[in-house]
């Protein structure tokens, strides 16, 4: 395949340390990969802009229903609270995902990664967490690999048992810990499927010294750490990602000046969230200047889940970061590709175009990069491309 007549190539070049554009350009597919010399179909571009495929490190896809009357609660004055003492809430996504045959689950999530392909996401991070017992953890990882198999998309599953605590376990909360050390990460690893382990370290879900021992005993069994740290308030899970060797620590939002120190001097990814500020109306945005100015590398994610942030689309992400979190156009641009992409420890082969990365491209409707978050809801996207398909939109 050959992509001819593009008008503005743009990409994040690792070498140089800046988002790069290249004008009046063509660029060469064979096999999945970018090239330097190709044959093949001919695709003209019309003189559009060219970018790498989205990454998106943080997603919670694996539910059964929506929670939008939830949401209308909410705008109603309904406390997180009295929501989830009604029934809603996490406690009503374990319920459906436990009770979902399989199959569902699969059509379901299925669908949402039409959804992300279709807005320009080629890679997305896909965590567990709404099931909560050995089982139904399993069964949602399992339906992560199915659909992984069968979609265009590249899914990267993440173990979230330690999301929140089941109801079984609302006053036994280092049983808890106990059965996800001794049975869950164990059964996790045979199963074979994980890449991640993902723990929720916050005051009032684990604590530091839980989170700290779920993530060695992953670590022990061949998973690699992550984690959401400090959203709500400094609770020390910045320094614990440090000290764990997280590959990132995801919100942030009330991180402390000793964790960004400890998140600098070990080379931990922040994973800022800001549709999750948006979606819950807060203003309690991640400190992303700050961060970078302490030579932390910033990735940015939708963190789409059922309740707290519906929202799938990286172009608006990147619109609410330069709105909101104080980003350029490229330092936006650049966390939702290529240091997504390092989030995932995947930065050697997508998140960006170059000879050898995996052909993850989008052809915009637009001309220029700037143009992405200045539109903020348009779609502009003409064709999405994925390992050097051109896929229907």
């Amino acid at each position: 395949m050959i992509l001819e007549n593009i008008g503005h190539l743009s990409t994040f070049n690792s070498e140089s340390g800046k988002v790069e554009t290249a004008s009046n350009t063509s660029l060469a597919i064979e096999n999945g990969k970018i090239v330097e010399n190709g044959g093949g179909e001919v695709i003209d571009c019309g003189g559009a802009l060219i970018t790498p495929g989205f990454v998106d490190p943080h997603t919670h896809p694996v539910f059964l229903d929506s929670r939008e009357e939830e949401f209308a609660q909410k705008l109603a004055g309904v406390s997180y609270e009295e929501i989830a003492a009604q029934g809603g809430g996490i406690v009503a996504s374990i319920i459906g995902v436990r009770n979902a045959s399989k199959d569902e689950l699969v059509e379901r999530v299925f669908r949402r990664m039409d959804r992300f392909l279709k807005l320009g996401t080629t890679t997305v991070e896909c965590k567990s967490g709404y099931g909560l017992d050995t089982e139904s953890e399993l069964k949602s990882l399992q339906v992560i690999h199915e659909v992984n198999n069968s979609h265009e998309i590249d899914m990267v599953p993440t173990f979230l048992g330690a999301h929140a605590f089941p109801t079984e376990f609302a006053d036994d909360h280092d049983g808890y810990v106990d059965l996800l050390c001794k049975e869950m990460i164990p059964a996790v690893a045979e199963q074979g499927i994980a890449v991640f382990c993902d723990v929720f370290c916050e005051n009032g879900y684990f604590d530091v010294e839980q989170s700290h021992r779920i993530l060695e005993t992953a670590k022990d069994h061949g998973i690699t750490p992550r984690l959401h740290a400090d959203e709500f308030e400094d609770s020390g899970a910045a320094e614990l990602a440090a000290e764990v060797g997280a590959v990132s620590a995801d919100h942030l939002m009330a991180v402390s000046e000793a964790g960004i120190k400890k998140l600098s001097e070990n080379n931990v990814t922040a994973t800022l969230l800001p549709g999750t500020t948006f979606f819950l109306g807060k203003d309690t945005y991640a400190p992303a200047r700050t961060l970078m100015e302490n030579n932390i590398d910033i990735a940015l994610a939708t963190d789409f889940n059922p309740g707290s942030c519906h929202i799938q689309s990286m172009p608006f992400i990147i619109s609410l970061a330069c709105i909101h979190l104080g980003l350029t156009v490229e330092e936006s641009f650049a966390a939702a590709t290529y240091f997504s992409a390092k989030a995932l420890n995947l930065e050697d082969k997508v998140g960006s175009i170059s000879i050898g990365r995996q052909a993850d491209l989008i052809i915009w409707d637009i001309d220029r990069l700037m143009e992405i978050p200045y539109n903020v809801t348009d779609l502009a996207i003409k064709m999405v491309i994925k390992n050097g398909k051109a896929i229907d939109s």
